[in-house]
């Protein structure tokens, strides 16, 4: 929200400096983003007078003039403006100087052969308006060579940040309030001119939908015209980063910008009969003046007539009945509508304006008939116009929140010492009614009041959130207890290892494409915001793999050569009854090349499968998975090539990672080229570990006596899994073999067809004597029986 320091002093009286009132600002938790003072934007630029103006002897539409700068000779300047004319004042840019709306720096110059000096400048190109017909014509007694900012009283502009539960700050009038209680100065009483009514309104005003508009108020003032608004009124809109339109347009924008209270004028003459505020009826459509037709349902509020609807209520006005320049009738609607309603009409609609920030954060219910009386005020003030009398459809909420308030809540809360007298003087200076015990009376305007600790929070802003001392939190003696869960320690290990490994870790949003989360959803239904922040992140993730994906597809269209990326992450799916459920996961991409090309290894190598089992394996073996245990079996998902990716399970149904490379399809799904290999480790399904979770390494006690290996040859079914037959070798004799691996599996000459050799290396350990021919011979027969169940046959 901005605002000038001279529109804030229309309501404080203060002559604090703007450095000091943003300083304020901040210490009362009204925090100040930016400080934008126009007049380093009007360096340059200065008062000047036009002495002689004379066609361009080389062009028809130039004028060359002669210009009093109010120093030194006149300065020689060629202007294209057809009002340029002797006797005039207006503004000069000298060189130098930089034109705020293009930032274009002003330099000597020919023009058409002519030297210019500098430039007169219009209101466009000081920012000033959109007119730019011609050159600003100031008054007759403007200072020749006084500084044009100093003339114009630009005022610096801060921009300050509000706070969703401080609706009573969004118009100026809120933040005077604010600083007049901390201390810088004194806030000014809203005056309200005075104005004659005649007659009963000619329109008749109501609500039909008391739940979603309690409360509409409004007069007709006819005979109004409707023009430019005066400079006043344009600086301070212009100040607010509004474009001002025409004066009644204007002094709406200005109720709302400087009390927080949005308002309507209504053409009256586009108006058919009473003027209701009703339910929208389903498939009714409006066309808003942000030129969209929106298609309304039964749950929206409404401003209509006897035709049509001409009005979003709380949200945004209809093209059709809105002001123009031959308006002289005018219907003003001031009304109450619930914070709800308007919320979930924004939000079906995606439609977002200034009124409907303030309506869904509440406005003040209180400021309903001086509102009304203040715009109409200030319509009779400056466009003229007879006023009637104004009608009270329904009644806004009128009954104050009672708080029972203890004072040493404060220091026990807040953590500061502050003295009754002043915390009854600061809520008393926020129109909070303080009784002789304590019992607060809240003002309607105040709906984020709901207790105590909420008085206790205002106590402490205004008194300076800057008071506050910072203490640390008192420890126990000792060694202090670990904070984080076993969960977090998992994941804290993992990234440590993973980082160790060359992987680099990626933090990717946590929402997708609805297409890029359907590709990964595995039948499962998406969680789908209804808002999201946009529509390219409209899904929540059910993988981690599609943003990784995506950031290796960036990475790689910019140039890098090989990727290894990884996350920590959660996934997210629809639980039981419709209710989140988010599942933590490791994923990890590894795309391009692995090796570079170079003079002793040749061509650059890709990823393979074995990479990312390898990435699987290691970092389950970190998390505490008993990766000995662990079965390598299929369905991956279709999103991994069937051929070159598998699962890890304990059990048959616990899957504890896949891993592989992507399907073609899915590289084509997400234009990444291939091959990419992935792996996706789902940490909820690891089991803790046992005796209470603890990493601590046991001792270790090398064995006495040296290992032995043995080296077995089996012939086995061609589609039986070496793993499988491994797993089977190392379950022969658990108390001496200690090791088993696969070097070497050959299919061909010598070997049935339908069958495959696999030859295995087995390591055994001696424990308390070397072993004898009887003990290896016992051993052997163990494994080659156990390989027999696999269907495996010791090769002759």
């Amino acid at each position: 929200m901005k605002f000038s320091l001279t529109w804030l002093k229309d309501h404080l009286d203060t002559e604090a400096s703007v450095q000091e009132i943003a300083a304020a600002l901040n210490r009362i938790g009204i925090e100040v983003e930016g400080i934008e003072d126009p007049a380093e934007r009007l360096a340059g630029f200065r008062v000047a007078k036009v002495l002689t103006a004379v066609q361009h002897p080389d062009a028809d539409k130039l004028r060359v003039l002669t210009v009093d700068t109010g120093e030194g000779d006149p300065l020689q300047v060629v202007c294209g403006a057809p009002n340029a004319r002797a006797g005039m004042k207006g503004v000069l840019g000298l060189p130098g100087a930089v034109v705020p709306a293009n930032g274009m720096e002003l330099r000597k110059s020919a023009i058409r052969g002519v030297e210019s000096n500098g430039m007169m400048c219009s209101v466009r190109e000081l920012e000033l308006g959109d007119e730019h017909d011609g050159i600003i014509e100031l008054p007759e007694d403007a200072p020749v060579g006084t500084s044009f900012a100093e003339y114009h009283g630009a005022s610096p502009v801060l921009d300050v940040a509000i706070t969703p539960n401080r609706p009573d700050c969004m118009g100026v009038y809120g933040i005077a309030r604010d600083l007049a209680a901390a201390g810088m100065g004194t806030l000014k009483p809203i005056a309200i001119p005075g104005f004659e009514t005649k007659g009963a309104c000619p329109v008749e005003i109501r609500t039909d939908d008391p739940e979603g508009c309690p409360a509409f108020y409004g007069r007709v003032v006819t005979g109004v015209t409707n023009g430019v608004s005066p400079e006043w009124l344009q600086q301070r809109l212009i100040s607010a980063g509004q474009r001002p339109i025409s004066l009644l347009v204007d002094l709406t924008n200005y109720l709302m910008l400087a009390y927080g209270r949005p308002a309507h004028a209504y053409d009256l003459a586009k108006l058919n009969g009473a003027a209701v505020a009703r339910r929208a009826n389903d498939g009714e459509q409006v066309l808003a003046l942000n030129e969209k037709t929106y298609t309304l349902d039964g749950s929206m509020t409404v401003i209509a007539d006897e035709r049509q609807v001409h009005d979003i209520a709380g949200i945004m006005g209809g093209e059709h009945s809105g002001v123009s320049e031959g308006t002289t009738d005018v219907l003003l609607e001031i009304a109450y509508f619930d914070p709800a309603r308007i919320g979930a009409t924004g939000r079906a609609l995606g439609l977002t304006s200034d009124a409907r920030t303030r309506f869904e954060r509440g406005v003040d219910p209180a400021f309903l008939d001086d509102g009304l009386d203040l715009l109409t005020a200030l319509i009779v003030e400056h466009a003229g116009g007879t006023a009637s009398e104004k009608v009270q459809a329904g009644t806004p909420p009128a009954e104050p929140k009672l708080v029972a308030f203890d004072p040493s809540l404060t220091a026990q809360l807040g953590g500061i010492d502050v003295p009754e007298a002043e915390q009854r003087r600061i809520l008393e200076s926020l129109d909070f009614k303080v009784s002789a015990d304590w019992q607060v009376t809240c003002p309607l305007r105040r709906h984020d009041i709901e207790g105590a600790a909420d008085l206790v929070e205002e106590i402490v802003r205004i008194h300076g959130l800057d008071k506050v001392a910072s203490v640390a939190l008192s420890r126990a003696d000792g060694v202090a207890r670990p904070t984080a869960t076993p969960q977090q320690a998992i994941e804290r290990k993992l990234r440590r290892a993973a980082a160790a490994r060359g992987l680099n870790e990626a933090v990717t949003w946590s929402f997708l494409p609805t297409d890029d989360a359907a590709h990964f959803a595995d039948g499962s239904q998406l969680w789908v915001l209804e808002n999201p922040i946009s529509e390219d992140m409209k899904a929540m993730r059910p993988s981690l793999l599609p943003g990784l994906i995506s950031a290796a597809k960036r990475n790689l269209d910019r140039g890098a050569d090989g990727l290894r990326l990884f996350e920590i992450g959660r996934r997210y799916f629809r639980g039981q009854g419709g209710a989140s459920d988010e599942k933590p996961t490791l994923g990890a991409v590894l795309a391009g090349e692995k090796t570079a090309r170079g003079w002793s290894s040749g061509k650059a190598t890709k990823f393979d499968a074995y990479d990312a089992k390898a990435e699987a394996m290691a970092l389950l073996e970190i998390a505490g998975a008993p990766v000995q245990n662990l079965m390598v079996m299929g369905e991956a998902g279709v999103q991994f090539h069937p051929g070159q990716s598998a699962t890890l399970r304990l059990g048959p149904k616990n899957v504890l990672a896949r891993f592989g490379m992507l399907h073609p399809a899915t590289c084509k799904a997400f234009d990444i080229d291939g091959p990419v290999a992935a792996v996706e480790i789902f940490l909820d399904a690891i089991p803790p570990r046992k005796g209470g979770g603890s990493f601590a390494r046991s001792a270790y006690a090398p064995p006495t006596l040296q290992a032995v290996t043995r080296d077995f040859a089996f012939v086995v079914p061609a589609g039986l899994a070496a793993g499988e037959l491994v797993r089977a070798v190392k379950g022969a004799d658990r108390a001496n073999i200690v090791d088993a691996r696969v070097f070497d599996v050959f299919a061909g000459q010598g070997v049935p067809e339908g069958k495959k050799s696999v030859a295995i290396e087995v390591t055994l350990q001696p424990q308390q004597a070397s072993y004898k021919d009887a003990d290896l011979k016992a051993i052997s027969e163990a494994i080659v029986a156990a390989a027999a169940k696999q269907g495996a046959e010791l090769r002759g």
